[in-house]
């Protein structure tokens, strides 16, 4: 364990062991990082214990720059644990050097089997007992970590004093092509709410989509941008400053030229970096929205066919605005050619 201090908190990092494949603990072993925070003044104080389950999947636990509210004031209570989940961050990350490792797909396919919200709740009730002993402790779960915390209610309630959830309730049956059918309208809306607050960005975006359709450009990472890539663009919609960043990015993306400027393509592949540093979100976003066994055949893209103001060719043709799409995966989708 190492500790340091920053902006009126203690770290202290922790490294565990934990079985890649929990049905077979005594097989191949990985590692599985934790950030421990406590504020200054309570440090050394026996406070009651706070796991943190963040979003993604696939993303590592936020680095904490001494600015969330949430953890001041969860520290007047708790002592924070911010997990790496298994295959981000610092724990194991699956990455392109382990896929590397890895050739054959069909083994890759059963090594990234073992990444989904159960293996999670066993490796946090491992850390639990080697923290706590018997004594249950806290989670909160934000979006996939919502998830990962009713999975947690139900592999291992004895585990948990109590369970907080911002976001990502599961549906008890809703299937993945219900949950989309559901989102679509709800993009739709914060579209038309973009639009409304920034009207010079339906030409500008209309502009940007024309001429990624008539011209192959590639982004500073070496990924296609694509008009369907553009449009993808629509997940910072989904954030409270969401709106403002994307009329920042369609304030002048030509500068002045005839071709998408060298800081526009920077910035766009910043913004799709977010969710490309690792190929878990792409492989296990859709699929927490599956009941079962059953696939759900690239639902997004399926149940888009439903929902045809987001053809970007038909509005770019009819003169309609180009309709950014939200959090969703697509077959089209170019992963961050580092990774591979």
């Amino acid at each position: 364990m190492t500790t340091s201090r920053h902006l009126g908190t203690v770290h202290v990092d922790h490294t565990f062991t934990v079985p890649l494949d929990h049905n077979r603990p005594d097989d191949q072993q990985i590692q599985v990082y934790a950030r421990e925070i406590q504020a200054t003044g309570q440090a050394g104080r026996d406070l009651p214990w706070l796991l943190f389950l963040g979003g993604g999947p696939g993303a590592a636990s936020p680095r904490p720059s001494g600015g969330e509210g949430w953890i001041n004031r969860a520290l007047r209570d708790y002592r924070v644990l911010m997990l790496d989940q298994r295959g981000t961050g610092r724990s194991t990350p699956v990455d392109r050097r382990l896929l590397a490792q890895v050739r054959d797909p069909g083994a890759q396919a059963d090594y990234l089997s073992h990444f989904r919200a159960d293996a999670i709740v066993r490796d946090a009730e491992i850390i639990r007992r080697a923290l706590l002993g018997d004594r249950p402790w806290s989670v909160l779960g934000q979006s996939f970590g919502g998830l990962c915390t009713i999975t947690y209610l139900s592999f291992a309630p004895h585990g948990l004093a109590q369970a907080f959830i911002t976001g990502g309730l599961p549906g008890v049956c809703a299937t993945a092509d219900e949950v989309y059918r559901a989102l679509y309208p709800t993009v739709t809306l914060k579209n038309t709410e973009h639009y409304d607050r920034f009207p010079s960005d339906v030409d500008q975006a209309r502009a940007v989509a024309r001429y990624l359709r008539d011209h192959r450009v590639i982004l500073p990472s070496g990924r296609p941008l694509t008009v369907e890539t553009f449009q993808a663009l629509g997940n910072m919609l989904g954030g409270t400053d969401g709106s403002l960043r994307l009329h920042y990015l369609l304030e002048d993306p030509f500068t002045g030229g005839t071709e998408p400027s060298e800081a526009f393509l920077s910035q766009v592949d910043r913004e799709l970096a977010d969710v490309a540093d690792g190929p878990l979100y792409y492989l296990l976003h859709e699929a927490t929205y599956a009941q079962g066994m059953e696939a759900t055949r690239w639902s997004a893209q399926r149940i888009r066919g439903e929902f045809p103001a987001f053809d970007a060719e038909a509005a770019l043709d009819s003169g309609a605005p180009i309709l950014f799409t939200g959090e969703m995966i697509h077959p089209w989708i170019d992963l961050n050619p580092r990774l591979y």
